[in-house]
């Protein structure tokens, strides 16, 4: 299945999507959350062991399982929805730790399709920050970014990059590129252009 109403958000951890979402929902747009953050917050909670530190596996069929999910949830709306993360996302984690992909994980990624247009926020050394939930360095922030990059090009997707800029700015990117304008066509710049990376 496939709708080109459902934009994907990615990158590393720490380079500010959600930060971006947030901004998106409180205009007013649809978006579901990503799954890794709110699964960790929910294993600890009540003592589960699909967490990235306890068992990975586990914690990627979670993932996979909330990703799907918010995929169908999100065909009943009407309009624009941006996720936070999507499936792909699941394989990406899988390939940056060097397990297998199983075969239900990668027939899930192919089925389940999205804007072909993918936005990813790439590594930010200074807004990156750990907490509770995001153990990572920032060099494992870097390698996750990566590990996306090439998953959702497998996929393939084209990989669009947000500038390393303003919330405003990010999200004025991102509708810009995802409203359809009179033609038809994005609103405002074309996406994957070179001015649109941030270097």
């Amino acid at each position: 299945m496939s709708s080109e109403r459902f934009t994907v958000v990615t990158g590393g951890p720490g380079a500010g999507k959600t930060t971006l979402i947030e901004r998106l929902t409180a205009s007013g747009y649809a978006s579901w959350p990503e799954a890794g953050r709110g699964i960790i917050q929910d294993q600890v909670a009540i003592g589960g062991r699909a967490l990235p530190w306890a068992d990975r596996e586990l914690f990627a069929e979670m993932m996979l399982s909330w990703e799907l999910r918010s995929y169908r949830a999100a065909g009943a709306h009407d309009g624009p929805v941006v996720f936070d993360r999507g499936v792909p996302d699941v394989a990406a984690y899988l390939r940056l730790l060097g397990l297998p992909v199983p075969a239900h994980v990668d027939a899930a990624a192919r089925a389940f399709r999205y804007r072909r247009q993918v936005f990813v926020a790439p590594p930010w050394p200074e807004i990156y920050t750990v907490d509770t939930e995001r153990r990572q360095s920032f060099a494992e922030a870097e390698r996750t970014y990566d590990a996306l990059l090439a998953t959702y090009a497998d996929y393939g997707y084209e990989l669009v990059p947000l500038p390393r800029s303003t919330v405003g700015e990010r999200v004025s990117f991102l509708l810009d590129a995802i409203t359809p304008g009179p033609g038809g066509g994005p609103r405002g710049r074309s996406v994957g252009c070179p001015s649109a990376d941030p270097g």
